[in-house]
């Protein structure tokens, strides 16, 4: 009998031993996130001020649950990177089943919010809880970003706790990150963010 496996109890090494998925050793496998960006306008530096201040006003009260990091940070961010209009297209809550046959066992879960361009995948969002450490939602994206393999074009992916923000990538059996951008910090790092959002939008011609 086939087992079910949730998605969010999945281990990097169960992706491993099933899918051969590893961690790319090569500097230049995930350069999307470190090349040049276009400047951001006064507009979009000031609006993404106040989703920051608005961010760390509601974290005075902690934890900030999963809903309210997609309102308060993920949909301003979306909205900017252009990612509501055409050539793109919004799925929220898209069922996935990863099927590992050495286990007999498909591991099924539900993306928050996928971005598709011209029918293909181009980013897949998982958001959680502000309490949520960023790093342990890893294997769950990449499971995500694996059901969508047997596409040769690379898959990117973003977690996001509302304070935190990690990018991935995934081509074939490999996959990067970059840095961890962070609200704690002393500079408004959803410049850079936005600007990477932006840029695999612009960059990725499906």
């Amino acid at each position: 009998m086939v087992q079910g496996i949730a998605a969010k109890d999945v281990t990097l090494r169960k992706l491993r031993q099933n899918f051969g998925i590893q961690i790319s050793q090569n500097p230049a496998f995930f350069p999307e996130w470190l090349e040049s960006f276009t400047s951001l306008n006064e507009g979009e530096y000031r609006l993404l001020d106040r989703v920051k201040t608005n961010f760390l006003e509601l974290m005075e009260d902690p934890p900030i649950l999963e809903n309210t990091v997609k309102m308060v940070v993920l949909a301003p961010l979306l909205d900017l990177a252009g990612f509501y209009r055409r050539p793109f297209r919004i799925e929220t809550e898209t069922p996935i089943a990863l099927e590992m046959k050495d286990e007999e066992a498909i591991i099924r879960g539900r993306i928050d919010v996928l971005v598709i361009k011209n029918q293909l995948w181009l980013l897949v969002i998982e958001s959680k809880r502000s309490d949520f450490a960023v790093t342990r939602a890893i294997p769950q994206a990449l499971a995500y970003m694996l059901s969508n393999s047997e596409i040769a074009q690379p898959t990117f992916g973003m977690i996001t706790n509302g304070n935190e923000f990690l990018f991935l990538k995934t081509s074939q059996n490999e996959y990067a990150n970059s840095q961890l951008f962070s609200l704690v910090n002393p500079n408004n790092e959803l410049y850079e963010v936005l600007q990477i959002l932006k840029h695999l939008g612009s960059k990725i011609c499906i």
